[in-house]
């Protein structure tokens, strides 16, 4: 009988050991789940605008490493994003998003001034967009470094070779030749130096480089303009009659919006060739809405071929248009209805080309990384150029953007 009771015993005691194993695994599993989540990197109750500047800080802790660059390099690309998260920090008051910036300009502009990687012989109109940060650093530090830096830029400005009929060419590369990407890189830094400085002497000037634009670039059908104009019409690229380029491209429309609504600061209002700009602005937004997407919001690579096989809903252009509008609204340069197509827009970026990771870090996605025009390897401007240029998430053409966006429409 002992034995017997010796076999329960022991039978009822592996059970139990079994059982109590089975609750300590079951909590080893569960422990080891909660060790694994991710911890929170980014809030997700944050607004877009903070969400983005903090996913670019989490990817890039130093400005100057935006785009994947190895060491800090003078580029257009941060300036737009440093620009963007300038601009939050007014809104936010969070001193992180201000040092950030002011990091950035310091990391390439020495005691004197001298601005580091800067080529000023290459007459690039590009690298005059970082300087846009500099007047507010200039304002809130009165270091006379930045005051130098930016003296600088407006002597490239001075000496940047130009077309017969006056146009800035894009750069010494490419003679005689206007692209709209270099109305935003140049335009808004040159009317608010003019402005800031000399009493706004050449703010004439800084109105003629869009007139040219409108006169020559413009298609009168669409309303749209093309991405470069070449005055010379020698270009392999350049219409023989026109001199235009032979697509509409949304990210080289995009920064031509956000050139005519940001330079617009710089004119007051009693300025002759302030209704003008505004009515390029109107002229533009009228002419982008027929072609935003009736179901998503957003905007294609090739603008008006929607429909044509391999073109694709693109994240920098149609970014670039939610804040021109956003702005244009909030300014009472636009129509208050362009709110609508602003506000449909970025609906469309938040739910269709933004990803969020368990961190709380997001992505923004479908975004072009690069287009231009001649140069070597040779660009056509072709539609199909356009459509297979390499995609990147995460594009600082982008993120500014849809930071500056987020923060017009108060998201």
């Amino acid at each position: 009988m002992k034995s017997n009771y010796k076999i329960l015993f022991g039978s009822a005691f592996l059970i139990l050991a079994f059982c109590v194993g089975c609750k300590k695994g079951a909590k080893n599993t569960a422990d080891t789940t909660v060790v694994d989540k991710p911890e929170m990197v980014v809030d997700t109750t944050l607004k877009w605008s903070e969400r983005m500047a903090l996913s670019i800080i989490h990817r890039n802790p130093e400005a100057w490493q935006i785009d994947g660059k190895g060491e800090p390099d003078w580029d257009y690309v941060h300036g737009l994003v440093t620009l963007a998260i300038q601009k939050l920090y007014h809104q936010t008051k969070d001193e992180k998003y201000y040092v950030y910036a002011k990091d950035y300009a310091d990391e390439l502009i020495d005691s004197t001034g001298t601005i580091e990687t800067y080529e000023i012989e290459k007459y690039n109109i590009d690298m005059i967009n970082a300087g846009k940060i500099l007047f507010d650093l200039y304002k809130t530090t009165e270091d006379k470094k930045y005051l130098t830096a930016m003296q600088t830029l407006r002597t490239q400005l001075e000496d940047q070779p130009r077309t017969p009929s006056g146009g800035f060419w894009h750069k010494k590369i490419y003679p005689n030749q206007m692209w709209l990407d270099g109305l935003y890189m140049g335009a808004p830094f040159y009317a608010e130096y003019t402005a800031t400085f000399e009493d706004g002497k050449a703010l004439d000037d800084v109105a003629k480089q869009f007139e040219l634009i409108q006169k020559h670039a413009i298609d009168k059908e669409t309303g749209l303009l093309y991405h470069g104009w070449d005055e010379s019409k020698e270009m392999d690229w350049a219409d023989k009659e026109t001199g235009t380029s032979p697509n509409f491209w949304s990210r080289s429309l995009g920064w031509y919006a956000m050139a005519l609504v940001d330079v617009l600061d710089s004119f007051p209002d009693d300025h002759p060739k302030k209704k003008e700009l505004i009515a390029y602005l109107n002229d533009l937004a009228t002419a982008l809405v027929k072609f935003q997407d009736e179901e998503s919001g957003l905007w294609y690579q090739v603008t008006d071929m929607g429909d044509r096989e391999g073109n694709y809903l693109e994240s920098t252009g149609t970014s670039m248009f939610t804040y021109a509008m956003a702005k244009g609204v909030n300014k009472g340069y636009l129509p208050e209805h362009f709110i609508k197509n602003a506000e449909k827009a970025f609906e469309g970026l938040t739910q269709q080309l933004i990803k969020v990771h368990e961190d709380g870090v997001i992505d923004i996605t479908q975004a072009c990384a690069v287009a231009g025009l001649g140069g070597n390897p040779y660009r056509d401007g072709s539609y199909e150029y356009y459509v297979n240029e390499r995609k990147k998430d995460n594009d600082p053409k982008a993120t500014g953007p849809f930071i500056m966006a987020a923060l017009e429409l108060g998201k």
